[in-house]
């Protein structure tokens, strides 16, 4: 995998941060209650303010930004649960600082009182365990406030590294997070918590930051990997990509993939399909084939599984794409096959040409062999464990979907919308995989740039309808299509 560090932003794991605060000289704590309090003076409504403070450094940054918020006239109600004799010594510094100042320590939220907004200063990063009391009344009782919420570096009860709820957790409006950004903003229950998320990285280089492997996909992931094509250029220059699928019942799946893969640039798409189809009438440039032939003839790029269905027929073609030395997209029913046969994922784990997995929890836990609970509470690791067991780069999908590659670098993509909950969303997506395949992508920047474009279509849709309710994959092709252009 090439170094995305000069194009993508790092993610860091809380155990990353922590060698990072290590190594940082000066104090970062101070800086992070600074940028807190100009936050709030530039950004926030409103004079008084609740701050919850927490027992460990996220607190101490809570502690400074109180007391920076006292200085410039807020009215501030600091409520601190906490024992002070265990803080850490930075943030015991902090409240001694607040209390200097003649600030003020209540033990639990006062009832009856008024303010225009919080800042959530609980637990940051480090938090693993499951919120105990009285900490859990407490986020309890200031999600009951309905205030806007600044959560510090993420909300609290959310974990850093997965995204997942510890028992209870804050719905933030906003979350100032620092260094870098961490998984559980990024993905999982995090997304539907952390609101708006503002990163800053307390005066620290990005050399500090280039030695770690997890990174946020944006927009710079196209231009990085797409130029403008060449005057002198055929439909011979782009590839050609096959789509293999579409058993009785489910052709449109197939359909849905030839026609992404093709309308995103494919210079020839095959649509080999075990239904009878002599052409696609809403798009007849797609060639109709003979899975068989068309792999025994070589096409650029093999796409497998969109509505494939799991009859003997079925995995008979999984076998063979999985024999063939061609680029192989594993997607929907092709997954479902080699997860129930041992046979066939050892062919998947020998196989030494390029292959993409792009499977959604569901299907990553049967290639995994786990509860999809096991999946779904670290979405991160367990990609990463995919594309480690299986030697190829993996995809899976979902809320702030993760990309993992066999050398243990990974990304978390940032588009997308709920919209994308509707049918053929998957099918899509791989066959834009297999048309940047076939167009000479690399295979980890062709899954990266599919995964993130396929995403900013929908939020483009979403925004020219207003929601995201009625959402179809065949209209994200399009915009998809759109976008694309934009930047070649």
């Amino acid at each position: 995998m090439r170094d995305l560090s000069n194009i993508l932003e790092p993610v860091l794991l809380g155990r990353e941060i922590r060698e990072v605060e290590q190594a940082a000289e000066g104090t970062l704590m101070e800086k992070a209650g600074s940028f807190i309090a100009e936050f709030v003076c530039g950004t926030m409504h409103g004079r008084r303010v609740l701050v919850l403070v927490g027992p460990g450094n996220n607190g101490g940054d809570a502690f400074i930004a109180a007391r920076h918020l006292k200085s410039s006239w807020f009215d501030v109600t600091v409520v601190f649960a906490g024992e002070a004799d265990w803080l850490p010594k930075e943030a015991a510094q902090a409240r001694l600082a607040w209390l200097d100042c003649g600030g003020v320590c209540l033990g639990n939220i006062p009832a009856g009182g008024k303010w225009d907004f919080a800042i959530d200063g609980l637990f940051g990063t480090g938090l693993t365990r499951q919120i105990s009391e009285p900490y859990r009344s407490m986020i309890d009782a200031l999600n009951a406030l309905g205030l806007p919420v600044i959560a510090i570096d993420i909300p609290s009860g959310i974990c850093a590294d997965t995204g997942t709820v510890l028992g209870a957790a804050v719905l933030a409006s906003h979350t100032l997070t620092f260094i870098a950004y961490k998984p559980g903003l990024l993905t999982s229950d995090g997304l539907d918590h952390c609101g708006k998320v503002v990163l800053d990285r307390l005066g620290l280089s990005e050399a500090a930051l280039t030695r770690f492997q997890g990174w946020r996909t944006g927009p710079e992931i196209l231009g990085a990997s797409f130029n403008r094509r060449p005057r002198n250029s055929h439909k011979g220059s782009f590839g050609s990509t096959a789509i293999i699928g579409g058993s009785c019942g489910m052709l449109g799946a197939a359909l849905l993939a030839a026609r992404a893969a093709l309308k995103l640039g494919s210079g020839k798409v095959i649509l080999c399909a075990s239904s009878i189809l002599a052409v696609d009438p809403a798009q007849p440039e797609i060639m109709i084939g003979d899975a068989q032939q068309v792999m025994e003839e070589g096409a650029s790029t093999i796409v497998v599984g969109p509505g494939l269905g799991k009859s003997d027929a079925a995995r008979v073609l999984v076998d063979l794409a999985l024999s063939s030395r061609l680029p192989l997209v594993l997607d929907a029913d092709a997954l479902n096959l080699v997860s129930g046969d041992s046979a066939l994922l050892q062919r998947l784990k020998d196989r030494c040409a390029v292959t993409i997995l792009t499977p959604h929890p569901l299907e990553a836990a049967r290639l995994m062999g786990c509860p999809t609970s096991d999946i779904q509470k670290d979405r991160v690791n367990a990609a990463k464990h995919m594309a480690e067991r299986f030697g190829c780069p993996v995809v899976l999908k979902g809320a702030g979907s993760v990309c993992a590659f066999p050398d243990g670098t990974w990304a978390i993509n940032t588009s997308g919308n709920p919209g994308m909950a509707a049918p053929g969303m998957g099918d899509v997506l791989s066959g834009m995989i297999g048309a940047f395949l076939s167009q000479g992508v690399a295979p980890e920047m062709a899954l990266l740039c599919a995964v993130y474009l396929h995403g900013a279509a929908a939020e483009r849709l979403s925004e020219a309808w207003g929601g995201e309710i009625g959402m179809t994959a065949t209209e994200v092709i399009d915009r998809a299509r759109a976008l694309l252009n934009g930047i070649t």
